[in-house]
């Protein structure tokens, strides 16, 4: 147990905002040194008395950040196969250009963007939002992919082709079924990125494409602090709710398949 204080004191810095959030949704008007605090469920009657802009706005931007996950997924399979698996000349440098959008400040990117998405009519649209999203998250994807490309290796896929295997059968039974926790990686940092963005999605929904940053950010911001308290708690449990299920999900998919 070596690493118990670093594991302490992160559980510590991850904990103790949570609690203050807690104490501030449940009783915004606690102060110390008061012994108990006063609970109210102020912020959960507002919610039930208007249900729509809040509903909206997190079905809204879970749509937008799955979508965002499969297409980053499907954009950066084979690419990731290629730097994975092939040699050639200034590899490295495409590599690097290919890894550009997480190393260039997003509002950089963003206004280059959003003047080229004007012109072609794909500003204030989820399609908009969705793309810009997957230009800025899929560099995370195609590492994580490239990573399990690599460690895999070619030997089960030659394997499987040798045995007459088609290339859609190889990748569906063969490769996916071992890419699958480089997928949930990715996927995970790709989700992360395009449900907490906050500027891109206003800058290219132009305010027509309902978010959760975009419902939460006035609140934390406003007087009313036990129910900016209580709507970020709820956008950190939406994702870790997520992870917790697609976890559950790999595991028994791999028990059943070595249980095969």
């Amino acid at each position: 147990m070596k690493h118990a204080p670093t594991i302490i004191v992160l559980a510590f810095l991850f904990l103790l905002p949570v609690v203050v959030l807690i104490l501030q949704a449940g009783a915004p008007g606690w102060r110390f040194p008061e012994l108990l605090p006063e609970l109210t469920f102020d912020g959960l009657r507002f919610l039930a008395a208007r249900p729509k802009p809040f509903l909206t706005a997190l079905a809204s931007s879970l749509g937008y950040s799955l979508t965002t996950v499969a297409v980053t997924l499907a954009m950066t399979i084979l690419p990731a196969q290629v730097l994975a698996f092939r040699s050639f000349p200034g590899k490295n440098l495409l590599e690097g250009l290919l890894l550009l959008p997480a190393l260039v400040p997003a509002m950089t990117f963003s206004m280059g963007l959003h003047f080229i998405f004007i012109k072609i009519g794909l500003a204030d649209t989820t399609p908009g939002v969705i793309l810009v999203l997957s230009m800025i998250g899929y560099p995370y994807m195609l590492r994580a992919l490239t990573t399990g490309y690599t460690l895999m290796g070619r030997e089960y896929a030659v394997c499987a082709r040798n045995l007459g295997a088609s290339k859609r059968r190889v990748f569906l039974e063969v490769e996916m079924p071992q890419l699958l926790p480089a997928m949930a990686a990715g996927a995970s940092v790709v989700f992360l990125v395009a449900f907490s963005e906050y500027f891109l999605v206003f800058l290219i929904g132009g305010g027509s494409v309902a978010s959760f940053t975009g419902y939460l950010f006035p609140l934390i911001t406003s007087s009313n602090r036990g129910l900016g308290a209580l709507i970020t708690l709820v956008f950190l449990a939406v994702p870790i709710i997520l992870f917790i299920v697609l976890e559950l999900g790999l595991y028994r998919y791999h028990r059943k398949r070595w249980m095969r």
